[in-house]
């Protein structure tokens, strides 16, 4: 049965089921002739399609039915997958699968989203959060996550990617579900699972190229185009000839995502990778079509990016000249707290490593906003001080943050619990859409290196040179983690088990802790930068924090020095409790020496800190 969300909507590509039969829909301007062969019925005629003048070929099946496979025959003897295949059982070679939408009976009626805001995100790549690897073996560990305090489950690309471990932006079959990690109806099962624990479901997609391994699409049509190139491939063909049909087919994927498996959200990989330069950007377009489905379906819907450019075009309302996304993704904040953290300058990281540059993301967003980066050696990106906090996303660890290290080492591989904690209360703590990647939670000892599984060699050999050619600015010693190798992958499979036991337990207990006071105090959750002081001091490499809401105030001092802090500050007058030290032995730490209250009459207070750790004071009411 078709639901709600179901209603006033449906993909016109590809194969799909109607109580006549099936009818096919693909675009091949390219092919002077199109068939489908049902693999079921290898002794009957192929189906013609007819063509229109716009390059579609269309047709209807009374005979076929949902689970059945086929293929299209392009000029007559050509066999090759759908474009819009809903499922590759046999992978990205085999044929394509008829699939039902109505068959999964969904149970999230109630179902609304959550507002923005209120996004705390998981980051998980279905292959190595579990040892099975696929989306049902992630059904038991909600209410793992919904315990922990998060609110937003992020999944790592999932449409067929070529074998069976990929980071999956090498995927070539935008609409269907990795076969390997269980396909259409065990992904709709997690989300409606999801669902019932409150948690929204994020979506990472690739709208920038498609993987080589299994791409069928130049076949049928200008779905590339050669006037841009990206670091992964070909480009798509947003804005030349023929280029009206390619942005149905991507925007037709969005749509599908949200309506037929019930997506809350979709996070856009690399948009730098998207090259549009017509009148009406496709970004602006995918926006405006996503929002009016919104309205539609009575539920939540965002449209979140990644980006290197730091160009608040990108979240700002179409009215001032924006492409109108939701929110982005800040690597910015990461950078400057990785380098405060760690010391490396190398690579992209040179442009990082002041107090003040953690104060400015803090503060404003972006760290780059116009000034000159050594890195890039031209000035970068502009400001983004005037967009609200709840339009950035940050994060002290992601797969790309963690992945793209020669080793794929975690910050709980290098660095000592004491700085985690404080990577940790920098992030959760922070004005903006915190995001957490699997198993930081509880310092995960596994490594998350770039995994493939190719099956040409000419192209194995391609992505190991790449990797080594990436990591060149890096200078880091050592072989890398062969990307074809089963044992990288298997490397990656986290141990859950652990944020039960010793020292790991500590630190999940910490984590909750801050996503529980997040959640609880409104200086902390409302997210407003106008509401908020920003103080850094360099000597002392201290980050000094206020936020208030209204009659609720806080405020936080974070010390990424390696001696022992003694600070003089001048607060609001009143009275402050300690809410949380970091270094309390409550989270594995020795002890912490800031007192338990302050009391503030407009002149200075000190408070003592340990090297690498925090504190959060909160005002008494009526004092």
């Amino acid at each position: 049965m078709i639901g709600a969300a179901e209603k006033g909507w449906r993909l016109d590509l590809g194969a799909n089921v109607h109580d006549s039969g099936i009818t096919f829909k693909v675009w091949a301007p390219w092919a002077d002739r199109v068939s489908v062969r049902m693999m079921s019925s290898r002794e009957k005629a192929d189906l013609p399609l007819a063509k229109d003048d716009r390059g579609y070929f269309t047709g209807s099946a009374a005979g076929a039915s949902p689970g059945e496979r086929y293929f299209y025959v392009l000029h007559g003897r050509n066999l090759c997958p759908d474009p819009a295949s809903r499922f590759q059982p046999e992978g990205v070679h085999g044929p394509s699968q008829i699939i039902d939408p109505a068959e999964f009976s969904w149970q999230d009626d109630a179902w609304q989203g959550i507002p923005l805001a209120d996004f705390i995100i998981y980051e998980l790549h279905t292959g190595a959060f579990t040892r099975e690897g696929t989306f049902g073996a992630i059904i038991p560990h909600l209410a793992y996550l919904a315990d922990l305090g998060i609110t937003a489950l992020e999944l790592m690309p999932l449409s067929q990617f070529p074998g069976s471990r990929n980071w999956g932006y090498d995927g070539v079959y935008p609409f269907a579900p990795q076969n390997t990690y269980g396909g259409p109806g065990e992904l709709k099962r997690l989300i409606n699972e999801a669902h019932k624990q409150g948690l929204a479901v994020v979506l990472d997609v690739v709208y920038n190229h498609l993987g080589p391994e299994g791409n069928y699409l130049p076949h049928y049509g200008p779905y590339f185009t050669d006037n841009y190139r990206t670091p992964w491939g070909a480009a798509i063909n947003f804005d030349g000839p023929r280029s009206d049909e390619v942005r149905h087919f991507f925007i037709s994927n969005a749509l599908y995502w949200i309506t037929e498996y019930h997506v809350d959200a979709l996070r856009l990989d690399a948009i730098q990778g998207i090259f549009d330069f017509g009148a009406r950007h496709f970004l602006e377009e995918l926006q405006a079509t996503v929002r009016a489905r919104t309205k539609s379906l009575g539920r939540k819907i965002y449209i979140t990016a990644e980006s290197s450019l730091n160009d608040a075009r990108v979240i700002k309302p179409v009215q001032s000249g924006g492409y109108g996304l939701d929110s982005q993704w800040n690597d910015d904040f990461h950078h400057a707290l990785h380098t405060l953290l760690t010391g490396e300058r190398l690579g992209y990281y040179e442009d990082f490593g002041s107090i003040e540059d953690l104060a400015k993301a803090f503060r404003e967003g972006y760290v780059y906003s116009g000034q000159h980066s050594r890195y890039r050696q031209r000035r970068h990106g502009n400001s983004s001080k005037h967009r609200p906090a709840r339009q950035f996303i940050v994060f002290s660890q992601s797969h790309d943050q963690v992945g793209n290290r020669k080793a794929g080492d975690r910050l709980s591989q290098t660095l000592p619990r004491e700085k985690l904690k404080l990577a940790a209360g920098a992030a959760l703590l922070s004005p903006y859409l915190p995001l957490l990647f699997m198993g930081e939670e509880y310092g995960e000892t596994a490594p998350f290196p770039y995994f493939i599984s190719h099956a040409d060699p000419d192209l194995v050999a391609a992505v190991r040179a790449g990797r080594k050619k990436d990591f060149a600015s890096f200078q880091w010693q050592g072989e890398i983690p062969d990307p074809q190798g089963e044992e990288t992958f298997l490397a990656a499979k986290l141990d859950l088990s652990l944020a039960g036991k010793g020292t790991h337990r500590a630190l999940f207990a910490f984590y909750r802790e801050l996503l529980r006071l997040r959640k609880g105090i409104p200086a902390l959750r409302q997210l407003m930068k106008e509401n908020m002081e920003i103080r850094s001091f360099a000597e002392s490499r201290t980050l000094f924090v206020r936020r208030w809401s209204r009659d609720d105030e806080v405020f936080l001092l974070y010390h990424f020095g390696e001696q022992t802090l003694q600070k003089e500050l001048v607060l609001p007058e009143g009275t402050w409790d300690k809410i949380l030290a970091s270094a309390a032995p409550r989270w594995g730490g020795e002890n912490c020496p800031a007192v338990e209250r302050l009391r503030s009459q407009g002149a200075s207070v000190t408070i003592c800190l340990n090297p690498s750790s925090f504190v959060l004071y909160r005002m008494v009411k009526g004092k």
